[in-house]
This record gives C-alpha cells, sequence and structure tokens, in this order.
C-alpha cells in the first residue's frame, strides 16, 4: 500500500471503531438511566425522536453503497442523470411527508402489524416474511459497498473485506439498539453531506482535473455516445419508476417506517420527512460528480467499462490522503448506517410480528424480546454477507428488494388508512398479486424499458384490491374493520 492508501485505511478504522465506541456509550447511558430496558426503547428510541434527529435518521438509512457507489459507477452509461436515483428518493421523502403522521398515530411498531390492524393474519404473515427477506437483500448490499471500498484501499480480498465489515456492523447495532443508530447517523450525516461535498470540490479543483470547466470539457469532448453531462440520458420512464418505487417503497419500508414510527409526534415525523427529501435532493450531485471525475480525468477507464470501485478509485487518486480517508470514511458511514437499518428493522419485525404472537403465544417479555431481536440482528449479518458474497451488482440488488417487500403492500397500505370500503380478502390477493407481478417483471422479464416492477406490481395491486372489494360488497362481505389511530 502507499501512503495515501495506508492514510486512508487508517482514518477508516477509527471510523469504524468510533462507531462502536458511540453504539458502548449510548448504550450504557440507557442502562444507568434504567434498570431494564423495554423491547420497544431498544428497537425504537422510546419514541423520542424530534425533527432534525428523525431527518437525520431518514437521510442516513436510505443513504448507502447504491446512492454512492452506485451512483458513481452508473456514471459511464447514464451521465450525471444517474444522479436521478437520489434525486427520486428525495421526492419521495416530501411526497410521503404528508402521511407520516399516520404511521406515528398507528400505535404500531412495524408494516406488516398496520397491514394486520386491517387486514388480518394471511396478510400480516406474507407481508411480514417478504419484507424480511427484502431487508436480507438489502444489508447484502451495503455490505458490498463497504466491502469494495475497502478492497480498493488496502489490497484485502473483498471477502475478507466483507467478513470484518458484517461484525463491525452487527457489534454496533446489536449493543446499543435503536438509540446507538440514531446517535451515529447523525455523525454520518455529517460525514456524508459535508465529508464527501468538500471532498468532491477538492478533487474537482486538483492540478490533475483543472476544476469545473476543464472536467466538464474534457467530458464534452469525450462523449459522443456516452454523454456523461446528460442529466435525461437515464429516460423518462426510469425517473418515473425511481420516483414510484420511493413513493411506494417509503411508506412500507421497515427501516423507513420504523423510524416514523420513532417520532415523538405525528408533526416532528412530517417535518423530519421533508427535511430528508430536501437534503437528499441536494446530495444527489455529489457522488454523481465523483463518478464522472473517475471516467473522464483516469486514462483508460471508460474504455474497461462500468467500474464498481469509481468512487473509490477517484478519490484515491485525485484526494489528498486525509481527504481521501474522509470521503471513503464517508462512504462507509452510508453503507453502516444502511445496514444497521435494515438489521434493527428485521428485529423489529421478526420479534413483533413473528415470534411473539407465532412463537411465544402473544406474551410481551421485553427481556426475552430483547435478546431475541439481537440474535436476529445477527442472522440478519450472517445471510447479508453471504448475498454479498454472491452477489455485485448493487442497484440490482436493492431494486428487487424494494420491489418484492413494497409491489405489493402499499396499495393494501394506502386503501386501510384511506378506503373504508376495503375487505379483508381484496387485501390479501393484492398483496400476493402485486408481489408475484414485481417479481416475473424483474427475474422474469428483466425490467423491460428500464421501468421499475413497483409500477406494474403497484397497478396490479390497485386494480386487484379495489375490483375485489366491490365483488365482495356484492356478496355481501363486511369491510375490514378501519384503524384506529391515537391523537399524538
Amino acid at each position: 500500500m502507499n501512503s495515501t492508501q495506508i492514510t486512508a485505511l487508517v482514518i477508516i478504522l477509527l471510523y469504524m471503531a468510533a462507531t462502536v465506541a458511540l453504539g458502548l456509550v449510548i448504550s450504557n447511558r440507557k442502562k444507568a438511566k434504567a434498570a431494564s430496558q423495554s423491547n420497544d426503547d431498544f428497537l425504537m428510541a422510546g419514541k423520542s425522536l424530534g425533527p432534525v434527529v428523525l431527518a437525520g435518521t431518514l437521510f442516513a438509512a436510505n443513504t448507502g453503497g447504491a446512492s454512492t457507489t452506485g451512483i458513481a459507477t452508473n456514471v459511464l452509461s447514464f451521465g450525471l442523470s444517474a444522479c436521478w436515483y437520489v434525486i427520486a428518493a428525495g421526492i419521495g421523502f416530501v411526497v410521503v411527508s404528508f402521511i407520516a403522521p399516520y404511521f406515528r398515530r398507528s400505535s404500531a411498531s412495524t408494516v406488516p402489524e398496520i397491514i394486520s390492524k386491517r387486514y388480518g393474519k394471511p396478510s400480516h404473515i406474507f407481508t411480514a416474511f417478504t419484507s424480511i427477506l427484502a431487508l436480507f437483500m438489502a444489508t447484502g448490499a451495503q455490505i458490498i459497498a463497504t466491502a469494495s471500498i475497502i478492497n480498493v484501499v488496502t489490497g484485502v480480498s473483498f471477502r475478507t473485506a466483507a467478513i470484518v465489515t458484517t461484525i463491525v456492523v452487527i457489534l454496533y447495532t446489536m449493543i446499543g439498539g435503536f438509540s446507538s443508530v440514531t446517535a451515529a447517523n447523525m455523525m454520518h450525516v455529517v460525514f456524508i453531506t459535508v465529508g464527501m461535498t468538500i471532498a468532491m470540490l477538492i478533487m474537482v479543483n486538483s492540478k490533475d482535473v483543472g476544476g469545473f470547466t476543464a472536467l466538464f470539457t474534457k467530458a464534452q469532448a469525450m462523449s459522443g455516445e456516452l454523454n456523461l453531462l446528460s442529466m435525461t440520458k437515464i429516460g423518462l420512464p426510469t425517473i418515473i419508476g425511481y420516483i414510484a418505487m420511493y413513493c411506494m417503497t417509503f411508506p412500507t419500508g421497515q427501516e423507513i417506517v420504523q423510524t416514523y414510527c420513532s417520532a415523538k409526534d405525528g408533526k416532528s415525523a412530517k417535518v423530519g420527512s421533508v427535511i430528508a427529501g430536501l437534503l437528499s435532493a441536494a446530495y444527489a450531485i455529489v457522488p454523481a460528480i465523483i463518478g464522472l471525475v473517475a471516467y473522464v480525468c483516469i486514462d483508460g477507464y471508460a474504455a474497461s467499462g462500468a467500474q464498481k470501485n469509481a468512487l473509490a478509485d477517484a478519490t484515491i487518486r485525485f484526494a489528498p490522503a486525509v481527504v481521501a480517508g474522509l470521503v471513503l470514511a464517508a462512504i462507509v458511514a452510508a453503507t453502516m448506517s444502511s445496514a444497521s437499518g435494515n438489521m434493527i428493522g428485521t428485529a423489529t419485525m421478526f420479534t413483533n410480528d413473528v415470534f411473539r404472537p407465532y412463537l411465544n403465544h402473544g406474551v410481551k417479555n421485553d427481556q426475552k424480546e430483547v435478546w431475541i431481536s439481537r440474535l436476529t440482528m445477527v442472522v440478519v449479518g450472517v445471510v447479508g454477507l453471504g448475498i454479498a458474497l454472491t452477489a455485485s451488482n448493487i442497484i440490482s440488488v436493492m431494486m428487487g428488494a424494494f420491489a418484492l417487500r413494497s409491489a405489493g403492500p402499499f396499495a393494501a397500505f394506502i386503501c386501510g388508512l384511506f378506503y373504508k370500503n376495503v375487505t379483508k380478502r381484496a387485501g390479501f390477493i393484492s398483496i400476493v398479486l402485486g408481489t408475484v407481478v414485481a417479481a416475473i417483471w424483474i427475474y422474469v422479464m428483466h425490467s423491460p424499458w428500464g421501468l421499475s416492477a413497483m409500477v406494474p406490481g403497484g397497478i396490479v395491486a390497485f386494480v386487484t384490491i379495489f375490483l375485489c372489494s366491490a365483488i365482495d360488497r356484492r356478496l355481501g362481505v363486511e369491510p375490514a374493520p378501519e384503524i384506529q389511530f391515537e391523537n399524538v
């Protein structure tokens, strides 16, 4: 390793150590305040998050490997329009802010739990297992991103880097629970937004790049079919698909819903969601610019095809050693925060939607559930590691995860909140059919036109739920009982 790589590695390791230490501090502080910690405190931070902390947690949970290394990689294929993946997330947060207070008022902790309040046990079980499967996949995607960075910096094998990453994320997540994750996420947000933005500016203005004017001139000269500066190359169907995907996956994604449910009140949930949206939209261009630097300014880089390490390679080459360490630590921050959010979300769903109702016969036991939650986090990490070692395309893994967990339940969720005549059977059928259509769209049809599977899956689910509800009402079937909301 050269001096830049060694410095970057030291900073990354110090960052990982600081994250684990923060988990220990938060955990010890919680123990000092209470003799025993309830599972709700462990997994929901006592439902005490204000709008700023909530916004930071939402942003950090969503800004992972696909939103950093994935965007930089895709600049070769889509130019700067690759950043629409994160701009769409910002739009999604703003749109979902209008229903965010309902999560906090639902007296629920998980998406399947909200679904079960309207549609009953079959819908509850199906949604729980598809959501858990999706979070396994999403955790694997974050491990891929982090291990790729460590691999570039150190030359350590991807396999070893993936194992180290998994151990660190498991430790700091299971030690302190959601309180430590939210505290760490505020640190992550600073590194992701401020750190990466400053690093991007330093890289672009380095003598080897020559500033924005020189960068864009070089990009224009080599464009041809590449069209690296385009903000529309990715195509309108893909942009619409991204926006639809986020508008559907945020209300049905456990790591996001759990954050909304942890707000201290409905207003905090709404304001925090808007702040997260604005922050995401502003940040989106940063990894795209860094990817542009890699493909334009590294000799022969673009000719070798899309590079999954574009962001890390550009940083190591064009940033000073300390800055390189900081920006790569920022990416590690993004991926670790997303992975920890996935672990917390899976643990919450398994404990609340599988263990307590079906394995512990509906009996709530906080001490036992905390340990079950921690054990679940270990399982998620191990399964995620397995996925990371057998897959490589981060955005493909994430898109598949989003579709499987959201295409079916979204229609049932929205109708469950706002449509009083929906029936239990209609809800269940729509959840299953929407999920099946999304799976066929991805794994059989290979996502034609670049359109997210959420769109066809969601359309089928909505048509199904309204049609089946109408048929049920004609047959005399009573509507599903409406969800009762708290005034908070």
